[in-house]
């Protein structure tokens, strides 16, 4: 969740210095207790340092101590305190400036706990959020302005919410609709501007109602039609301009439709 900018992408130890750029010293530290059991390393090992890596080693060593520093003024140190710390303390959190703390608190909270931040300025928030939460109270990220967020509510949200999203403006979007709508609804998709959506539709269309796409512009879809379709369909994909769906469908064809991936054992399962 911490930024790139200050993770320690050194295998080794290099010099120390804390938020505020300025170096970090042993001397000074208040954990005199965690540095004489060596349960912080100078350099590796260190809540005072600036990068991330070795805020998180602090913190996975001496759990203990991440509910101090939850109001620390360093966000890096809010995020990973907040990873480690009592649950019942983050609620105070809810409300932190920034989105690497309410991500992290999306994650830790209970789901009921976290309802608000569907409403969040972040992208990141509201896509954990997305994450971590069932059934109705996804519904409303369906609609989110972001794309990201509302696939993420595609593949999780109830197939009874999603004909709200079969029109969603991103194919993206509309592609993960397609793949869970309840099966009575699928077939008005069968029309998606995006072929790619309309092979996810001809992937799911009982075997009868693939003659809606046999003569589909898009080759993947007519190819999905060849595997699947039923003899009606691939009699009229046997002069299919595309070679291998022409391939296909005469193959299928001359098999009565048995035997090969579409054919009617396969169709029975669909």
């Amino acid at each position: 969740m911490a930024s790139n900018s200050s993770r320690d992408t050194s295998s080794g130890t290099t010099e120390a210095v804390d938020w505020l750029g300025r170096p970090v010293s042993c001397r000074d530290c208040p954990h005199e207790v965690i540095r004489a059991e060596e349960r912080c390393d100078l350099g590796r090992i260190c809540v005072r340092d600036q990068r991330a890596r070795r805020i998180d080693r602090f913190f996975a060593a001496n759990p203990q101590e991440a509910d101090k520093y939850l109001d620390h003024p360093y966000f890096e140190a809010r995020v990973l305190a907040a990873k480690y710390a009592s649950v019942f303390l983050l609620p105070r959190l809810l409300s932190d400036p920034e989105p690497d703390v309410r991500a992290m608190l999306a994650h830790r909270l209970p789901a009921n706990r976290i309802a608000r931040l569907k409403n969040d300025p972040d992208r990141k928030v509201r896509t954990v959020v997305a994450q971590r939460l069932e059934g109705a109270a996804l519904v409303q990220l369906l609609g989110d302005e972001d794309y990201w967020v509302r696939i993420v509510a595609a593949k999780r949200a109830p197939p009874d919410a999603l004909p709200i999203a079969m029109h969603d403006p991103d194919p993206q979007v509309r592609r993960e609709v397609a793949r869970r709508i309840k099966a009575d609804v699928l077939p008005a998709m069968a029309l998606d501007p995006d072929p790619l959506v309309r092979v996810a539709v001809a992937v799911r269309l009982d075997q009868s109602q693939l003659m809606a796409l046999v003569a589909d512009e898009d080759l993947r879809v007519r190819f999905v039609v060849a595997e699947r379709g039923s003899a009606a369909a691939l009699a009229r994909l046997v002069d299919d301009p595309d070679p291998e769906v022409r391939r296909l469908a005469r193959a299928r064809s001359q098999d009565g439709g048995a035997g090969l991936p579409g054919g009617a054992d396969d169709a029975s399962r669909t």
